[in-house]
């Protein structure tokens, strides 16, 4: 199996959970539910659906997957088409930018075909209500021309699955959001689960690797699997120039450490995030624009890759007045809180 280079350096963590699936997620990514591990809730609910679905000799119902990035929202839509011998297609919500672009997908689907829409809150909202009729009554009314020459065509579908992916639930309106029959959250995973992902990668990518190596990836891997299976590719080209090609403990540590991921998974941007609010702004509440101009990075990257872990992991909590920097997190700095509002070294 040819490997893909995974980033490497300051700000892997951005890279690897940004934008579209890798290389390496693709070629690493589960193809059924049975090889598909963790989110045991949601597997449970699609499992359901799919097997009620081929009884009936019908299409699946629409499905909204959320979460976080790299937790496998996309394998779990191709893993339904596998399961249900029908074709998917994918897109996402910014490409989708007016009606004809939506047509032209719909219209390429055969009965029983699964349409993918990552960042589905994404979708323009003059775009967005053309989906309504379409996932409801399986057709399609698109206006044509403009003033007295503007007329309305009607265009009948195939029976199709849409599921739609996002990181940020809250922001489908409501009338698209109610049209999905069913609507689950991904979380992250835990370490021994990914741990038993890490073991897995590695044995398809044909990697050496011990128990010791194993879970100081797993632990390091922010409770995502597309984390995890980029740092296996750079950790395994670690252990080929700097040892012996077998990943170890101290193997993996090291790499990492080139990587500035430390031993709670935070790369070099969640401590400049936590560092900014520490020492800037008396640690909050701030918000996260004002972080954003100061880290440099846009404040949608910050809101849909690093602030989830860094609230999971309670580094900084959600107020309504903006971001606050818990104990946690000066902690995890090198810092502490000081009664008159300014830091200082623990």
């Amino acid at each position: 199996m040819e490997a893909v280079p995974a980033p490497t350096g300051v700000g892997f963590i951005r890279s690897a959970l940004a934008g579209a699936p890798t290389a390496a997620d693709v070629a690493l990514r589960p193809l059924s539910f049975g090889d598909f591990s963790g989110q045991a809730k949601t597997v449970e609910r699609l499992q359901v659906m799919v097997g009620a679905a081929r009884k009936r000799g019908d299409a699946l119902n629409h499905i909204l997957l959320s979460g976080p990035p790299g937790l496998g929202k996309t394998t779990l839509a191709f893993i339904l088409g596998a399961e249900m011998g029908r074709q998917v297609r994918v897109t996402s919500g910014p490409v989708v930018e007016k009606a004809g672009d939506l047509a032209g997908l719909l219209t390429g689907l055969e009965e029983g075909d699964l349409l993918f829409i990552d960042e589905i809150h994404r979708i323009p909202k003059t775009v967005e209500e053309y989906l309504y009729s379409a996932m409801e009554d399986f057709r399609l009314d698109i206006m044509i021309d403009q003033g007295p020459n503007a007329r309305s065509v009607r265009l009948s579908l195939p029976k199709f699955t849409l599921v739609g992916a996002t990181t940020r639930a809250g922001l489908l309106t409501a009338p698209l959001r109610s049209r999905f029959t069913l609507q689950t959250r991904l979380d992250y995973y835990d370490a021994e689960t990914l741990l038993g992902i890490v073991r897995r990668s590695c044995r398809l990518l044909r990697v050496e690797i011990d128990d010791d190596g194993a879970r100081e990836i797993a632990t390091r891997a922010r409770g995502t699997p597309r984390v995890a299976n980029n740092l296996i590719y750079f950790i395994r080209d670690f252990a080929q120039e700097r040892g012996t090609g077998r990943i170890t403990r101290p193997i993996a540590g090291a790499a990492l450490e080139l990587l500035e991921i430390d031993v709670r998974g935070l790369d070099e941007m969640d401590k400049r995030i936590l560092r900014i609010m520490a020492e800037h702004h008396a640690g909050g509440p701030v918000g996260m624009n004002t972080i954003a101009v100061a880290v440099g990075e846009e404040a949608d990257t910050l809101e849909e890759v690093h602030e989830p872990f860094l609230i999971m992991e309670g580094y900084l909590q959600r107020t309504p007045q903006g971001r606050q920097l818990t104990p946690k997190g000066y902690q995890a700095i090198g810092l502490k809180p000081a009664g008159d509002g300014q830091a200082s070294l623990l």
